[in-house]
């Protein structure tokens, strides 16, 4: 054996543990933090995908509306790569939904604002200026206010009185 074999063989067996470092600590917990990271990334991915096929927006389309590469979107949605908040920012923008509820599904923010889909849509809708946004948003969060006071335990509902 010549000193040039050995040192190839010891590329191959450091390439061989190389590959296996993905799965490292095979042998600890299937639920390590790495772990962790890889299904926020692929919940993300998902969820992504999820929005874009509802949506209808194809992949391409996407990926020049959020001013992403095509192929670095792509592996977002398959959970190869975690996305910045800053990527995340552009993607929920060419979705036109809320950048909060992808912060939310990528780990970033704890809780989703109260309102969901309601102020997301009212958020994107294109046609409203930022004044009638806030106007609408406003009303919309009285009436959710109004609600959860009626609905305390030990308190009816108010119904309507009939004029006549």
């Amino acid at each position: 054996m010549t000193g040039k074999s050995d040192g190839a063989e010891h590329r191959g067996d450091v390439d061989g543990d190389r590959d296996d470092r993905p799965g490292a600590g095979a042998g600890d917990d299937a639920t390590g933090p790495m772990d962790k990271m890889a299904d926020i990334g692929r919940d993300i991915g998902s969820y992504i995908r999820q929005q874009r096929s509802s949506a209808k927006i194809s992949l391409r389309q996407l990926s020049k509306l959020a001013g992403v590469s095509n192929p670095y979107l792509s592996q977002i949605e398959r959970g190869v790569r975690k996305p910045s908040a800053e990527i995340l920012q552009q993607i929920a923008k060419g979705l036109r939904i809320s950048a909060e509820a992808l912060y939310v599904q990528a780990g970033i923010l704890d809780d989703l604002p109260e309102g969901g889909p309601v102020l997301d849509a009212i958020r994107a809708d294109t046609e409203l200026s930022e004044r009638q946004k806030t106007v609408l948003l406003d009303v919309y969060e009285s009436f959710r206010r109004q609600n959860r006071e009626q609905s305390t335990p030990g308190t009816e509902p108010e119904q309507p009185h009939a004029e006549e």
